[in-house]
């Protein structure tokens, strides 16, 4: 499905708009992922002891808890609602680019199963399947790529003249 006019032939205000837009939101999203290098140290050790403490090692520089059910909801359910809205918007405007084949189709599609394979994982984690922190780790990888790569196609579209 191609829309009748691409990013490209959008007014300059719309285009100036979206541009401040997707600066806010890259802004947001790094920030988020300053926070999880922080809280996780990004590593699958990191992730585990995250969301289920690391009580047990009286040498830990830093005592973490195992989050309980109420902590480990909110934030599955807030992530999943308010990423699920991110990578939807993002989706809308990849659509309207040129941008075909592979990219198109791994843009539109990859970042929303990756954020339910996300938290998924992480829920799975809490409930004690210790190997999907890999997955947690794996699967959160690919949406920032995929967030990176749809700022990038969508600039470039944006800034793009006419023809």
């Amino acid at each position: 499905m191609q829309f009748y006019r691409s990013i490209q032939h959008f007014p300059k205000e719309m285009k100036v708009l979206l541009g401040t837009f997707l600066v806010v939101l890259s802004i947001g999203f790094l920030s988020a992922l300053q926070f999880v290098s922080v809280t996780t140290e990004a590593s699958p050790k990191g992730i585990q002891e995250n969301y289920l403490g690391n009580e047990e090692d009286l040498e830990a520089e830093e005592m973490k808890f195992k989050k309980n059910e109420k902590q480990l909801l909110n934030i599955i359910h807030s992530h999943i609602l308010s990423m699920g809205l991110i990578f939807f918007i993002l989706a809308l405007l990849i659509m309207t680019t040129p941008t075909k084949g592979f990219l198109r189709k791994f843009l539109l599609v990859e970042p929303l199963l990756s954020v339910l394979i996300t938290f998924g994982g992480i829920y799975f984690l809490w409930k004690g399947v210790l190997w999907m922190k890999y997955v947690v780790m794996i699967s959160g990888g690919l949406m920032t790529i995929a967030f990176i790569l749809s700022v990038i196609v969508i600039f470039y579209w944006l800034v793009r003249k006419s023809s």
